[in-house]
């Protein structure tokens, strides 16, 4: 059974930092592309930042270049997402997608459509109070 599951979500004001990581069984990690996503109150879920399996290259959303990061660390099956410079407007829900195994469509699901994303987490509250 595939389970992945968010951590380290909370309440944090303006211009502060939050670290979510995101841990993964059931398959074999380091052949899976990996990506963070969001929805925001009233609004559809975005692809935040997605990597591939072999992390080579990233995607970042406009609205978060520059002041959040993504990695992963295979050995320990985490994927990580340090935001910094948090803005009111980050407020979501972010949730954590394994993407495929060696899937070329991980840049797609984050920047057009996650639909056909096969395992998501539950989510995890960020909240960025002004």
């Amino acid at each position: 059974q595939v389970q992945v599951v968010e951590y380290g979500g909370g309440v944090v004001q303006a211009g502060g930092s939050l670290r979510l990581s995101c841990t993964v069984s059931g398959v074999t990690f380091a052949e899976y592309a990996m990506g963070w996503f969001r929805q925001r109150p009233g609004k559809e879920r975005e692809g935040v930042s997605c990597v591939p399996y072999n992390g080579v290259s990233t995607y970042y959303h406009d609205s978060v270049k520059g002041r959040f990061t993504i990695s992963r660390d295979n050995a320990k099956n985490t994927l990580y997402l340090q935001m910094n410079n948090l803005k009111p407007e980050d407020t979501a829900i972010y949730y954590c997608a394994a993407l495929g195994v060696f899937t070329p469509l991980w840049r797609t699901y984050c920047k057009e459509s996650s639909s056909g994303v096969p395992y998501w987490g539950q989510g995890t509250q960020v909240t960025v109070s002004p």
